[in-house]
């Protein structure tokens, strides 16, 4: 399937309305609408054809017992007509696994749970939560249902939501597995069917569709992408990475995932939300600064941009949603040319956990966030790798915490070293699957077993400990006692505390302190791989030591001395630099947004705090002949020595974009 390059101004148009709701779509102006998100600037919009409450939205022949009950018009008709005749494209929406009104009268399709319940909400609880099984006949229901919308209307894409794996002992699923041969009582080998399951509704919605139209958009919207699309990305024409901050997903689930997204063959679009919290909530409105800057993060990862709204049940378009998507669309509007066909300039991949250990909304693993703030803090340029990602683009490889390692991994890891590469490991990372011996010989240590104390303590000495005092540092969690091979540095030792804290002997509040005497290595360097002992990754996604980021800082310096990217400002920004060979440029993206936990519940970007003079340098090997603050078109002077290139940006108000022109 051919990848399709999105469009850059996206909205998701929610329309999940009860039927307890009278006088739907009375209030519609397909004029107002289109106009509405015209000035806006919206040049995508999804629309409903079949919602959570299991509603159509449009003059359906084939299932009309399904039609909203009192929807007063064609409603998705009317919306595509008038958003085509001014250039708007519009993919339709629907769902797949939630659908209430299908589980109240299909409960014989719903996804039955190991104890015999049906998933999700409760008969006499809100919602439409109860999942539905696409092993079962209602997949033919679903076809019937998409081949109708296909038959009835321009089409410019498909966008299929909620369609997820499930653990699922419904008839369908426990007589797969009996003529499989699988032993459905192993709830391991139940996920792995219900996995399989979902695989191959994707690969068999996907064949079907083409049977009716050869070229829209199709996507499956499960919350999340991951290790786990690389296998079916066939049956995508692009990502849609659905992640609003302060509904489940936070700050960090973006980066993490358009980090790894990004290099699976098709492009990406970024999805936040216009609602203060998450979906349906109706009249609120998101700071516009935190807009700006979830929107201006996509570009400045290579994603395009999507806002979730929810249209009101009488049908009218909310002016004052429109003016706050509009003021930050105008904007993505004057970036754009330097985003087009931009790809991420890099040089370190970090091992993503999530392959071995899963991932996913509100579950990301702790070390790869850990990771992704250190990396982030620091200015660094990189990518989220798994074991199928072609390695040779990178300079140094992190493997954070839990990475466990193959014989067919280990060979590969030997070989990047092999060829020049670096290696930066934690903890169990570097172990064979079994977890009793290290399977990398290159990392220089041996493992004795898991470290007899805990909290024990590192000395920072020399180069690795370089901006800390040289004394005890605590290392919270608990980390592998190694020794270290004859031909290896160890660069920090651990120090132990005088026991460790029991009912039987304990010493103030917290942890013992260090007892002065000296234990393991703690951080240890054989030629081209340094490794730690403690999951410093994880910690710091715990409670973000800064002596944990500067030790891993440090070791990067060690092994990547002149980085792609250095700034001399704080460790808020989010720097990062793109290319863009059809124009011979580079861009670099300077972000100076703070979210803070103002509430109990979600992190608040509200102010804008403008930095002044940063100075920046960025490695190139390319003759540069000038330097801009984009979109602004104001040059900047630069001196370009030793394979860098110097140059101080005036201000940072938010978000800068810098070309450097070949």
């Amino acid at each position: 399937m051919n990848p399709i390059d999105l469009r850059f101004r996206q909205v998701h148009l929610d329309f999940h309305t009860s039927e307890a709701i009278a006088g739907i779509g009375t209030e519609f102006d397909s004029e107002e609408f289109a106009a509405t998100l015209d000035r806006a600037r919206v040049d995508s919009i999804t629309c409903f054809a079949r919602c959570h409450h299991g509603w159509l939205y449009y003059d359906t022949h084939v299932f009309p017992e399904r039609r909203h009950p009192h929807l007063q018009r064609n409603l998705l008709f009317e919306q595509i007509a008038a958003c085509h005749a001014r250039n708007i494209r519009v993919p339709i929406y629907i769902t797949v696994q939630w659908d209430h009104y299908t589980s109240q009268r299909h409960p014989e399709w719903c996804v039955v749970t190991p104890d015999g319940r049906l998933e999700g909400t409760p008969p006499y609880q809100a919602g439409f939560y109860r999942r539905l099984c696409v092993n079962t006949p209602y997949r033919d229901f679903l076809k019937a249902h998409t081949a109708e919308v296909l038959e009835t209307f321009p089409t410019d894409g498909l966008f299929f939501d909620i369609v997820q794996a499930q653990d699922c002992s419904c008839f369908a699923c426990t007589a797969g597995m009996a003529a499989g041969g699988l032993d459905a009582e192993d709830a391991a080998i139940r996920r792995a069917y219900g996995a399989q399951v979902i695989d191959e509704f994707v690969h068999d919605m996907t064949t079907f569709v083409r049977q009716y139209h050869a070229d829209c958009t199709i996507f499956y919207n499960g919350g999340h992408v991951g290790t786990h699309h690389r296998s079916i990305a066939d049956a995508y024409t692009h990502w849609e990475i659905e992640s609003l901050p302060s509904g489940g997903w936070g700050y960090m689930h973006f980066p993490i995932t358009q980090r790894y997204a990004r290099n699976l063959g098709r492009d990406c679009l970024g999805m936040t939300g216009k609602f203060h919290t998450s979906w349906g909530d109706f009249h609120s409105f998101k700071n516009v600064e935190a807009l700006r800057y979830e929107c201006f993060r996509m570009l400045s990862l290579g994603a395009k941009c999507s806002v979730g709204d929810q249209l009101e049940p009488h049908g009218r378009i909310s002016q004052p949603v429109y003016d706050l998507i509009g003021a930050v669309y105008a904007e993505v509007e004057q970036k754009e040319p330097w985003c087009v066909q931009a790809r991420a300039v890099v040089e370190i991949g970090v091992l993503t956990p999530e392959e071995f250990h899963g991932g996913g909304i509100g579950a990301l693993p702790a070390a790869v966030i850990g990771a992704i703030r250190m990396l982030e803090e620091g200015g660094h340029q990189f990518d989220i790798v798994d074991t199928k990602a072609d390695l040779a683009r990178y300079q140094v490889l992190v493997l954070p915490d839990n990475i466990p390692v193959s014989p067919e991994l280990a060979a590969t890891l030997e070989a990047f070293v092999a060829n020049g590469g670096s290696l930066i490991a934690s903890f169990e990372s570097g172990l064979t699957p079994h977890g009793s011996t290290f399977a990398l010989p290159l990392l220089g240590v041996t493992r004795i077993g898991p470290a007899p104390y805990s909290p024990d303590f590192l000395v920072p000495r020399g180069a690795i400990g370089k901006g800390l005092p040289e004394t005890e540092h605590v290392m919270y969690l608990q980390g592998l006692e190694v020794s270290a091979a004859l031909d290896s540095e160890v660069l920090a030792e651990t120090f132990m505390p005088y026991f460790n804290r029991t009912w039987e002997h304990f010493c103030s509040h917290r942890h013992t302190p260090s007892a002065g005497q000296v234990g393991y290595p703690g951080i240890i360097r054989n030629g081209n791989a340094i490794y730690f002992a403690h999951p410093i990754f994880g910690q710091y996604h715990a409670n973000a030591p800064r002596w944990c980021k500067t030790l891993f800082l440090n070791a990067l310096d060690l092994l990547l001395p002149e980085p792609l990217l250095r700034h001399g400002g704080p460790s808020t920004i989010v720097a990062t630099l793109n290319e863009q060979p059809a124009e011979n440029r580079q861009v670099a993206h300077l972000l100076h947004y703070i979210p803070e936990r103002r509430s109990q519940d979600i992190d608040i970007v509200e102010d804008v705090i403008p930095l002044y003079n940063l100075p920046v340098s960025v490695r190139s090997d390319h003759p540069i002949r000038r330097v801009a603050c984009v979109p602004q078109n104001a040059e900047v002077s630069f001196t370009q020595r030793d394979g860098r290139v110097e140059f101080t940006i005036p201000v940072i108000a938010g978000h800068q974009m810098v070309e450097l022109q070949f």
